[in-house]
C-alpha cells in the first residue's frame, strides 16, 4: 500500500458509473479480486463500500476435517 501522505493526489472515483467502468477494466488486467482492490486503492481514491457492492462476493473455501479411520 502506498504512503498515505503522497505529494500528488490520486484521482477520485465517486460516480457509480465511472467506478463500474474502472472495476470492469481492472478485472481484465488483474489476476484476482485482490489485485483489483490493490490496483483501485493504489491509483484512485474510491468509496470502498461502493467497490464492495460492485465486486462479486467470494465464498470461502470449505475446510473439511480429516476423516476418522
Amino acid at each position: 500500500m502506498p504512503n498515505a501522505e503522497t505529494l500528488l493526489p490520486r484521482p477520485t472515483l465517486l460516480n457509480p458509473g465511472h467506478l463500474a467502468d474502472a472495476v470492469d477494466q481492472l478485472t481484465h488486467h488483474a489476476g484476482s479480486r485482490t489485485d483489483v482492490w490493490r490496483l483501485l486503492t493504489e491509483h484512485f481514491a474510491v468509496d470502498l463500500d461502493a467497490v464492495a457492492a460492485l465486486l462479486p462476493c467470494s465464498a470461502p473455501e470449505p475446510h473439511w476435517l480429516p476423516t476418522r479411520r
